[in-house]
């Protein structure tokens, strides 16, 4: 099972982006491509996020690293929205997204 790095966006917004067999991902495999993935702990509330998430009610709070995060992760969210959700923040400019169905795109 492959991990992949936090992304941070251009405009500093950054979340966790996870697919495998162990994840809230489609398909639920440990070699995407993925149509589905599980986001987790961005650093502010997202309107289109919101549905998918664990906990709504989710505290925002300081990390180990001093950064700020939404203590929550959130299944199964669409291709679709990740990718319009990392374009929203100026693209990535570091770390790793899992491999996205362009199907569902």
């Amino acid at each position: 099972m492959k991990s992949f790095g936090k992304i941070t966006c251009a405009d500093g917004f950054s979340l966790s982006v996870q697919a495998s067999s162990s994840h809230y991902c489609s398909p639920r495999t440990d070699n995407g491509p993925w149509t589905a993935v599980e986001v987790g702990f961005p650093t502010s509330r997202d309107p289109e996020l919101e549905k998918f998430a664990e906990d709504k009610n989710a505290p925002i709070e300081k990390g180990h690293d001093g950064s700020f995060s939404v203590q929550t992760v959130y299944g199964w969210v669409p291709a679709t929205v990740v990718k319009a959700l990392l374009e929203k923040h100026g693209g990535v400019v570091s770390g790793e997204c899992p491999t996205l169905d362009e199907r569902s795109l």
